[in-house]
């Protein structure tokens, strides 16, 4: 029998990688005793059964994004993320096995024949064919994976749906189950692990009960707009964005306690999240009920918790619909017309809730949201726009997401940015500290989990969980989670991070289009898209990087060894000048980033240090430009200082007023100024030929400054290196200074600096 793809048709794009290494989830399923069923049947009979049960299975696929890779006898074998991956491929694969029993489960398939089948489910690393994912056809993946899989398939129970360790974890806390006895397998030790498949649970909420770290200016922002809304009585949209594990949930937490009052006034939170593929469209909405009567999420109906919620709010002649249209809508959020007659009633509550007091509905991943829960919430906004109600709604979702069709004045868009280094080692420390570890692996675990809190969250617990510290794998939920955001890159975009993470830790686009056997021209949009997704970071002189350490190894991890090989010897060939300095078509170098010059007089704009290679220019962002800021020559030899951590900027010397104004350059120890293009340089002197020069810069200042500059700048004496001294053996070429304004020191400073050089 023919192999099928069940699932809606995907573009093919160009695919620059036609093969990867992906972690997949393999189902198989088989009937019960199919050999003695065929056996005591007519053919004609056989063949209307299997057709009957193959569109039952076929048809449970589609719903749960399956590929059925293809038929053995009355077996068949689906795989679940081959082609693409959202981080749950496990979950839906034993949400399809669940709903594969109950629909053949003692149902009658022709003149009154039943079947009864067994379901095993495995997840491991597979190498896939994506096109033939795509199309459809045998061999798409070929791993011991599968294997696994037809194995726990024999040893299930009739009726059930066995499950690997590997799947166990992955929809731990999502599905409920039960442990078997290990299985022994032939040429494999120790026994195989095997659980049972019992049900599904409502997943419990996240919980966040340490200290914000970091994200004061979004929690601000996100602040101000609501209670902009509930001030001016001008409902307003606000979008939490950010990529996964950037903190968006933990920023709606700290945002209920933040904003409990306005003016006062109470407000009212109304918190609700989307999970993975919800069998029921308005759970979601269902939940926002159960909150405002006090229930929790999951719970029963409580018809006296709802008639106390109504009492009030509606007049008596309407107060027994809309109760029985709730009740119905609690007990079957699944979108049918007693479920969007609910939604229309909980609308009205809501608004008329906001008509007494300030409403906050916010809805957590609503990515995952079905459409029914977009348009509650924006008929929701529309009516409180109409009737110019204190009510906002926060929306949290990744960048991907379209933005909320509502009126420009009306909406507000909070990104989540990553966090800064000290605030990661500060997240890391609390972390370990509350898991009972050593704080001291903030140092291991700083490098793997880069600037977002939710790696750092993921790390953590997997050392709880028994990871080896010497080791420290990429735990198993973030592996899922940066696939997830991998995945939903376009083909193209995808192949160019995959390309990019077996480069130097900053490439350029020139570098990338030679491993893809591409131009520069059509890899440098791809590249300041996946900037704007956040997936990339931009740095001077036009390269990139890869934004997180995770992504990175996911990405590698992808690669093939026949892959890894070619790229490998299209990166050798690279010239090393194209690694730093990206090109145009044509032979023209990429524009640099423009160099601003701070205005006679004022502060230069602050100078962010470089995280690159020693000697390049500190870089601040402005918006999505880079603004480089060239270094300026010191009127006077700033005393060295031990390096600095990157990131953070050096400290800043004071130095007294009269030393500051003081309007001509100050000459190199031991040699006088000289004049060249009109300005007056210094010279090298003694110190170029020494090399070192020595001078004690606290006495020289005091005595040249007098009492102002009082003993506080106690500085021991310096050894200020010349330009093109050598350096632990190897020449510093010397640096290029920016033109300067023409500054005089006072006479005393130049005779004491120029006496203590002699």
């Amino acid at each position: 029998m023919s192999t099928f793809v069940a699932g809606p048709p995907v573009p093919s794009p160009r695919w620059p990688v036609p093969e990867e290494r992906r972690t997949v989830t393999v189902l198989f399923v088989d009937i019960v005793g199919s050999t003695a069923l065929v056996d005591r049947l007519d053919p004609e009979d056989v063949r209307a059964l299997q057709r009957a049960y193959f569109d039952t299975v076929g048809r449970v696929l589609r719903r749960w994004h399956g590929v059925v890779e293809k038929y053995v006898g009355d077996a068949v074998m689906a795989l679940f993320g081959a082609r693409e991956s959202d981080g749950y491929d496990a979950y839906r694969a034993v949400r399809a096995g669940l709903e594969i029993q109950e629909a053949l489960d003692g149902r009658p398939l022709v003149d009154g024949t039943t079947v009864r089948v067994r379901v095993g489910v495995a997840t491991g690393e597979a190498v896939v064919d994506l096109a033939a994912a795509r199309a459809g056809g045998h061999g798409v993946a070929s791993g011991a994976v599968i294997t696994t899989a037809a194995r726990l398939q024999g040893y299930a129970a009739p009726g059930a749906v066995a499950l690997c360790a590997a799947t166990h974890r992955a929809t731990a806390g999502l599905v409920t189950q039960r442990q078997l006895t290990p299985v022994t397998v032939p040429n494999r030790v120790p026994p195989m692990d095997v659980w049972h498949a019992v049900g599904v649970v409502t997943p419990p909420r996240p919980r966040h009960d340490g200290p914000l770290v970091g994200h004061r200016r979004e929690l601000a922002g996100a602040r101000d707009q609501i209670v902009r809304a509930v001030r001016e009585r001008s409902p307003r949209w606000v979008a939490l964005v950010g990529p996964s594990g950037s903190g968006r949930s933990r920023l709606l937490h700290e945002l209920t306690h933040t904003v409990d009052t306005v003016d006062g006034v109470p407000v009212r939170w109304c918190v609700t999240a989307c999970p993975p593929y919800p069998e029921q469209p308005l759970g979601p909405v269902a939940d926002l009920l159960r909150g405002l009567t006090g229930g929790r999420p999951g719970e029963p109906a409580a018809r006296d918790r709802l008639a106390a919620l109504l009492a009030g709010l509606l007049p008596p002649s309407r107060l027994t619909a809309a109760l029985s249209a709730l009740e119905r809508l609690l007990a079957s959020p699944d979108g049918g017309d007693d479920a969007a007659d609910g939604a229309g009633w909980c609308q009205e509550v809501l608004l008329r809730l906001a008509a007494r007091g300030p409403v906050v509905v916010a809805v957590d991943d609503l990515d995952r949201a079905a459409p029914a829960v977009d348009r509650f919430l924006h008929r929701l906004f529309t009516a409180a726009a109409a009737r110019d109600l204190p009510l906002a709604v926060v929306a949290l979702h990744t960048p991907d997401r379209a933005g909320a069709l509502v009126a420009p004045h009306r909406h507000g868009v909070v990104t989540v940015r990553p966090l800064a280094p000290v605030q990661t080692g500060r997240l890391l420390r609390h972390l370990l500290t509350r898991a009972g570890r050593p704080v001291s692996l903030v140092d291991r675990l700083l490098p793997l989990v880069g600037d977002r809190p939710g790696h750092a969250v993921a790390y953590v617990r997997s050392l709880v969980d028994g990871t080896d510290p010497r080791t420290v794998p990429l735990p198993e939920p973030l592996h899922r989670t940066v696939a997830a955001e991998l995945d939903r890159l376009p083909g193209a975009g995808r192949a160019v991070v995959m390309a990019a993470a077996t480069l130097d830790a900053r490439f350029t686009p020139t570098a990338v289009a030679r491993l893809l056997d591409s131009t520069p021209d059509e890899v440098l949009p791809l590249l300041r898209s996946l900037f704007d997704a956040g997936l990339l970071v931009a740095h001077t002189a036009g390269t990139y990087a890869i934004a997180t350490p995770a992504l990175r190894r996911v990405a590698a991890g992808r690669l093939p060894r026949r892959t890894r090989a070619v790229f490998a010897a299209r990166g050798a060939a690279v010239e090393p000048a194209e690694r730093t300095a990206p090109r145009r078509p044509g032979g023209v170098r990429c524009a640099p980033p423009r160099v601003t010059e701070p205005a006679h007089g004022a502060s230069p704009p602050p100078a962010v240090v470089d995280r690159g290679e020693p000697g390049s220019a500190p870089a601040t962002a402005t918006g999505r430009h880079l603004t480089v800021v060239a270094p300026r020559r010191p009127a006077i030899p700033a005393p060295e200082r031990a390096p600095h951590p990157p990131g953070r900027s050096r400290p800043a010397v004071r130095l007294p007023a009269a030393v500051r104004g003081a309007p001509t350059t100050v000459p190199e120890a031991g040699s006088a100024p000289r004049e060249r293009d009109g300005r007056t340089t210094p010279s090298s002197g003694s110190a170029q030929r020494d090399g070192l020069a020595t001078a004690p810069v606290g006495a020289l200042l005091t005595a040249a400054a007098g009492p102002a500059w009082t003993a506080r700048s106690s500085v021991p004496p310096v050894r200020r290196r010349a330009p093109g001294a050598a350096r632990d053996g190897h020449p510093v070429p010397p640096p290029a200074w920016r033109p300067a304004t023409t500054r005089t020191a006072p006479d005393g400073v130049v005779a004491a600096l120029s006496a203590a050089a002699a």
